[in-house]
């Protein structure tokens, strides 16, 4: 029996520490609000999801205001292929006409939200979904994309259909759901000026709202460690300053680029802090914030 106590002192003593260590920061961010973008492999691991659910929790608990935006690619393409509905893609984004935009609205702000709420109030809070048409929260213009042909130099516009921008947010509603103590999971989905339904970036949108609510950290929750530099090495902390020097020279490249521009933008607004962290490791999200060294890649204002 003694040995068995013995063998379990060191594992105690851990948590103890990092019980101790979590104080300082809960302290410090007592009252501000996270936004949190969460997708890629997290969403579709059962696991992780849970974990996921259980860490926005346990952030409401210690008095941060934790606000999940998702995304949802994977599911729609899953859902448009079941129906025989044809996409394609243009420079990561998905052409969306009429037809599409309603299944898009239909699995984001109705299978995805409702699930990812569900995990959260199954952990024990109380969450509450919506899209970026409740209450205005998210107003929205198409998005304008230019094409250069490679050979004779000319430029065109591409009509991507409904795919938008967020032009505004209007984050009456999340203020209320903070002092209510409500965990709002919201869908990217918009509404244009004409009550059209736009398909918007999860990671746009999640970088709209935390400059909109002056956040003090944007969390983008990917299925990569972190940003790498042009070796390979991860890059625990830069500056916006030294991230737009990294995207002017090729050194951030393919789908890391609108993840890195978003946090540059969040961060040139009111927003605090930007992380990318690997949303494939348990409790990346606590790692984060609550340990003194965290993981993943901090941007801020240089």
């Amino acid at each position: 029996m003694r040995n068995e106590h013995t063998k379990q002192e060191p594992e105690k003593l851990r948590i103890a520490q990092t019980l101790s260590e979590a104080l300082p920061f809960m302290r410090r961010f007592k009252g501000r609000t996270f936004v949190i973008k969460f997708g890629g492999h997290a969403m579709g691991d059962d696991n992780l999801a849970d974990l996921f659910a259980r860490d926005v929790v346990l952030l409401k608990h210690v008095g941060i205001n934790p606000v999940v935006v998702h995304g949802g690619g994977p599911q729609i393409g899953n859902m448009l292929e079941r129906l025989r509905i044809k996409s394609s893609f243009v420079d990561g984004l998905r052409v969306t006409d009429s037809a599409t935009v309603e299944i898009v609205e239909m699995v984001l702000a109705g299978s995805i939200n409702k699930q990812v709420v569900t995990a959260i109030n199954r952990a024990g809070g109380c969450a509450v979904g919506l899209s970026g048409k409740d209450a205005k929260l998210i107003s929205a213009v198409p998005l304008k994309r230019t094409l250069r042909d490679p050979d004779s130099r000319i430029e065109r516009v591409l009509d991507l259909g409904f795919v938008g921008d967020p032009s505004d947010i209007d984050p009456t509603v999340l203020n209320k759901f903070a002092a209510a103590d409500i965990i709002p999971v919201i869908a990217p989905i918009g509404l244009g000026e004409e009550g059209q339904t736009f398909n918007i970036n999860a990671d746009t949108v999640a970088g709209a709202v935390a400059s909109a609510v002056g956040a003090a950290k944007l969390v983008m929750m990917t299925d990569v460690e972190g940003l790498m530099d042009s070796s390979g090495q991860l890059v625990p902390r830069l500056t916006e300053i030294e991230a737009a020097a990294m995207l002017r020279d090729g050194t951030i490249s393919g789908g890391m680029i609108p993840k890195i521009e978003t946090c540059v933008a969040a961060i040139q607004g009111k927003t605090e802090a930007a992380h990318i962290l690997d949303g494939r490791v348990p409790h990346v999200l606590l790692l984060e914030i609550f340990t003194e060294h965290g993981v993943g890649t901090m941007m801020k204002a240089g």
